[in-house]
């Protein structure tokens, strides 16, 4: 079914990719003046554009609004990039022989050229001057537009059922454990070319519903696909959650992304009243995943040489192919196991990157939580590009999640109607938080080598010295904080977005406690959760053992400071006649050294509880009334869900 949909809408999209119908679909409005539908398949249908079956094969109505619904989402989807092609060229810079590296006015001119130019990152409109520049060097002239610049896309292998009606498919809950599972019941052909009705048959599924799914969730109509052999469902829900707010917001917590540190935050509030004011602890919170990124970092490695001998062995077999002999049997065998490794690799590359996201996502939501924060602040980073920073570094950047990781936490923050805020990222390890100065960089603090790693204010009369992602969350949040009024809601994925700063918004950041809160209205310190207390075999870690120091000579012991005696046995001390060079440490964001020794992850000691690699700063929560000192109250997602936690593997 999956193959047969697909056909069908790849032909309604291959017969009207044009910019005309394009356009016509996009307005809203039939030829004759009738208003067009929200659903896609109504809407093409309204204007005629309808699928029709491959010969001799039978299939019903129902099943021809799922190919409808697929192909109109492709179409209407495929008009934001014709207005993003048609303003790039329309403000083509004709004198510039280097479009990618374009001046302040020819960038205005092509914002202003765009619908909504100010939203789109400077990353996409690149991307899209690329493209157009590979069409021109292989044509030797400008595309006229989208649909010329790109061949008609495919419609994707998958079944929309939501375009169907009950009689094609129905979802509801298993009778016997509703919490836990659900049936689909959906007709289905069982074979490649149904001749007639007869050979479509009703075929019930019974899937095992994910724990993040309540069980008072509304179950929505699923997506079926099929992936290495294996159907799975993309099932959508709905619960009642809280609204995010668009401003009031008093407390938010900011972080800042980095490479070696994923990401580092913290918890800012602000004061109202006659003079507003910015306070925080300075605590800041850490998400450290070294140890995945390094796995990460090995598959990668280990992909790019399989298809490095891919590459090669194609080459053998095309050679081949083109001088008129067959390809060596041995060679076609070795590479189809190549390729097979390499998708493996592959795909074991996008398990750990989702991972990866989802536990930033959790713990930046959790610490909002446990803090109280209304709004969460990050920096907008869509237009930073892995390029001209290094071999080492663009490989890091173009492989990383960022995208992945605010969209997880936008889906993740708005169960608990938690606002999630992207700020300009310009600027936010430049400048000091507490008095606004320009930061001088080195590489330690104990070392005045100009570096990138550490920020230390030159102002006297402040003297703040941190680590540059400690400061730049500070910043963030600032922002986050400052330029409520300016918030823009994106409609795509419900987060918010501050498009430009305002200076004199910017105010330094006070560093005082925040106010102390427990069962009795006062603070109290959190608990230690580390296991580095003393045991039968480690009477006292970290420390010397109770082992009695030599004995000192009598006449040592005796004799007062200053006065002659008799030293101790053995060779008079010497001075170090060289001093060993300390080898000097890399200075760049892209390092990362192969570890001395295997990886032991020290998980209690550093407080994680998401990955076990990945070490996060413990936040609890103010204990609850009746519960024991020390203990931190739990909470999870699952321990708040009235399903049963239950691991799942279908979707």
């Amino acid at each position: 079914m999956t193959d047969l949909v697909e056909a069908m809408a790849t032909e309604v999209i291959a017969a009207h990719w044009s910019r005309k119908d394009l356009d016509l679909l996009a307005s809203g409005k039939a030829s004759s003046g009738e208003a067009l539908p929200s659903n896609a398949w109504m809407a093409l249908r309204t204007l005629g554009w309808t699928a029709t079956a491959p010969s001799g094969v039978y299939v019903s109505d129902r099943v021809r609004r799922i190919a409808e619904e697929q192909a109109g989402r492709v179409l209407r989807s495929a008009h934001w990039r014709a207005e993003v092609v048609e303003g790039v060229l329309a403000s083509w810079p004709a004198g510039n022989l280097d479009p990618i590296r374009r001046t302040p006015v020819e960038w205005e001119a092509l914002r202003a050229a765009v619908p909504d130019g100010a939203g789109i990152p400077a990353s996409v409109l690149r991307a899209r001057t690329r493209q157009i520049l590979t069409f021109a060097a292989a044509r030797h002239r400008l595309p006229a537009d989208v649909c010329e610049l790109e061949a008609a896309p495919g419609a994707g292998g998958q079944v929309v059922l939501a375009a169907a009606d009950k009689q094609l498919t129905t979802l509801e809950r298993c009778e016997d454990d509703p919490a836990r599972f659900a049936v689909l019941t959906v007709r289905l052909p069982v074979c490649p070319d149904p001749c007639s009705r007869a050979d479509w048959h009703t075929a019930v599924v019974r899937f095992r519903l994910p724990p993040t799914i309540e069980a008072t969730a509304a179950l929505h109509t699923p997506t079926l696909r099929v992936r290495n052999g294996r159907l799975r469902l993309d099932v959508a829900h709905s619960t009642a959650v809280p609204k995010a707010q668009r401003t009031g917001h008093v407390r938010a917590v900011a972080f800042d992304y980095g490479l070696n540190t994923l990401l580092t935050g913290g918890t800012l509030t602000l004061d109202g009243g006659p003079g507003p004011a910015l306070h925080t602890d300075g605590r800041p919170a850490f998400l450290r995943v070294n140890g995945v990124l390094a796995k990460a970092d090995r598959l990668r490695i280990q992909a790019e040489q399989l298809w490095t001998k891919v590459a090669h062995l194609q080459r053998l077999a095309e050679g081949r192919r083109a001088a008129g002999i067959r390809p060596a049997p041995l060679v076609v065998a070795k590479l189809t196991v190549l390729r097979e490794e390499h998708r493996r690799i592959s795909r074991r590359r996008e398990h750990l990157n989702r991972a990866i996201a989802r536990t930033a996502a959790r713990f930046m939501v959790e610490h909002a939580r446990a803090t109280d924060a209304s709004v969460i602040c990050l920096e907008d980073l869509r237009d930073m590009e892995a390029r001209g920073k290094g071999r080492t570094l663009n490989t890091r950047l173009s492989t990383s999640v960022r995208g992945q990781i605010v969209a997880d936490t936008i889906h993740h923050a708005a169960r608990y109607g938690i606002a999630v805020v992207v700020v300009p990222a310009r600027g936010t390890s430049k400048y000091c938080p507490r008095c606004l100065t320009h930061f001088r960089h080195h590489t330690a603090p104990d070392n005045p080598r100009a570096g990138w790693k550490w920020a230390t204010c030159p102002n006297a009369a402040c003297g703040y010295s941190a680590d540059r992602d400690v400061a730049a969350w500070q910043r963030i949040g600032t922002r986050g904080l400052t330029h409520q009024h300016q918030y823009v809601l994106n409609r795509a994925d419900g987060s918010y977005l501050l498009r430009s700063t305002v200076e004199e918004l910017d105010q330094p950041v006070q560093h005082v406690p925040l106010p102390a809160r427990s069962s009795s209205g006062t603070q109290t310190r959190p608990a230690d959760r580390t296991k580095s207390g003393p045991t039968r075999n480690r009477p006292a870690p970290n420390r010397r053992r109770g082992v009695p120091a030599p004995p000192t000579p009598p006449s040592t012991a005796s004799a007062e400071p200053g006065a002659g005696g008799k030293r101790p046995a053995g060779r008079l001390p010497q001075p170090p006649l060289r001093r060993g060079r300390r080898r000097e440490r890399r200075q760049a964001p892209h390092t990362m050294s192969p570890p001395r020794r295997p990886h032991r992850p020290r998980g209690t000691h550093l407080g994680t509880g998401f990955h076990l690699h990945a070490h996060a700063t413990p936040t609890t929560r103010p204990r609850a009334a009746g519960r024991r000192p020390g203990h931190p109250r739990p909470f999870s997602t699952r321990a708040e869900s009235p399903a049963t936690p239950r691991k799942t593997q279908a979707r």
